[in-house]
This record gives structure tokens, C-alpha cells and sequence, in this order.
């Protein structure tokens, strides 16, 4: 008997929901075929009362194996591009657009494969559900596929990066660029560029976050 093909995640969301309970039931997604082959979902980390969510593509090599988002070598670099912003990374939380790893194998290695855009938007549902719990202040995407899911498709990161504008799921988003393309960099002198340009857009994402906190404060208090 052929499995009904659904559009979305949708159909697999708990009807209790918590960031424990939608771990735990996107281990059952069948929304796309990328569960075929990956070791488990992987959905996000942090606490439900964060003021600040980083949104990835997807899961690697290591966080497929792990169960948990960036803790792998772009995870590391994100470390401690945080600290030298001075953003204390147990406050966050981080997650992806797509919940499970894409890859090609060559040889013995898993090689990242980008999601395409069906993969994309069988996903949503779980992101917009740790969303909805957490209610961020601030969304920042990471890298291009995580910017056009979230800010649209006509996104451009190249020309837009760093700029910040209002967003359903929060009072204020941007984007910059994945920490996996600074370890891509050809060599160690443009790895050192823009590792400091991606901490001087964590540093403006810290103190805008502390505009949007006190705009949704005050907004707050007008409507009590």
C-alpha cells in the first residue's frame, strides 16, 4: 500500500505542545523524505524564554549523530564568536529550517547537500511551532536558505545583511551570513575578515535587540 503523501509537517505536531514534546514527536516525521536517511530529527536548543533565536539550514554531520543544533565545527565558531560579542549563548536559542541532514556520502565522509524548497516548507511547521513557544524578540537567520524561508524569497543577503524589519513571528529580524562559509574561506587571512564581521553583526544585533526589547515593553504598557 502506498504511504499518502502529505504537504507539510503539520499532520506530526503534538496536540500538547512544548519544546520537549515537539523533540520528541518530529522523531516520527515522514513530511519529506530526508528522514529516510538521516540518524533523527534535530530540532532546537535553548530556553523557552529566550529573547533571541538563531535560525540555520540544517543539521550537519556531527548534530545528526548528537541530536543537537550546532555542535559541530560551525557551532564552535559560533561559540565563540558570541562570547566576543558578548552574548551569553545559554540565553539563546538555536534551531534550523529543516529538522533533518541532507547529505551526499563520498567515500566514508557525509558532505552537506542543500534542502531544496519542498524540503523547506515540509519543515515550517515544526520551526513556526518553537517560534510560537518561545516568542522572541529578535529572529536571526544564518546563511541564505535560512533568510529566504523566514524574510522571503526575494531576500537578497548579499545586499541586505544586517538591515533589521518587523516579522509576524517576532518584533524584529535580520540575517548575516552562516558561520560555515567563514570556515570555507580560502585562507586564513579571509577567514580573520570575516570572522570580525560577523562578530561586529552580532554586536549590532546586541544592541539593537535592546530597542526591540524596550519598543515591545512600551508597546506593551500602552495597551495595558
Amino acid at each position: 500500500m502506498t504511504r499518502k503523501r502529505v504537504e507539510n509537517a503539520s499532520a506530526y505536531l503534538p496536540e500538547s505542545r512544548s519544546l520537549n514534546s515537539l523533540r520528541v514527536a518530529a522523531q516520527s516525521c515522514e513530511a519529506c523524505d530526508l528522514y529516510r536517511n538521516a540518524t533523527q530529527a534535530v530540532l532546537g536548543a535553548g530556553p523557552v524564554s529566550a529573547k533571541l533565536v538563531f535560525i540555520g539550514e540544517q543539521p550537519g554531520n556531527d548534530e545528526d549523530l548528537q541530536g543537537l543544533p550546532f555542535v559541530g565545527p560551525a557551532g564552535k565558531l559560533l561559540d565563540r564568536a558570541l562570547a566576543d560579542a558578548a552574548i551569553d549563548r545559554s540565553e539563546v536559542y538555536l534551531t534550523n529550517v529543516v529538522k533533518h541532514f541532507k547529505f551526499e556520502e563520498r567515500g566514508k565522509r557525509r558532505i552537506h547537500k542543500k534542502p531544496n524548497t519542498v524540503e523547506v516548507n515540509a519543515c515550517q511547521p515544526w520551526l513556526e511551532a518553537e517560534i510560537l513557544l518561545i516568542k522572541p524578540k529578535m529572529i536571526v537567520c544564518l546563511g541564505a536558505t535560512a533568510a529566504q524561508s523566514i524574510l522571503g524569497r526575494t531576500y537578497r543577503l548579499t545586499k541586505e545583511r544586517g538591515t533589521f524589519r518587523e516579522h509576524p513571528w517576532a518584533a524584529c529580524a535580520t540575517a548575516m551570513i552562516h558561520p560555515s562559509a567563514i570556515l570555507r574561506a580560502p585562507d586564513a587571512e579571509e577567514r580573520h575578515r570575516q570572522y570580525e564581521e560577523f562578530v561586529a553583526d552580532l554586536k549590532q544585533i546586541k544592541n539593537k535587540l535592546k530597542q526591540c526589547s524596550r519598543a515591545a515593553a512600551s508597546s506593551g504598557r500602552s495597551r495595558a
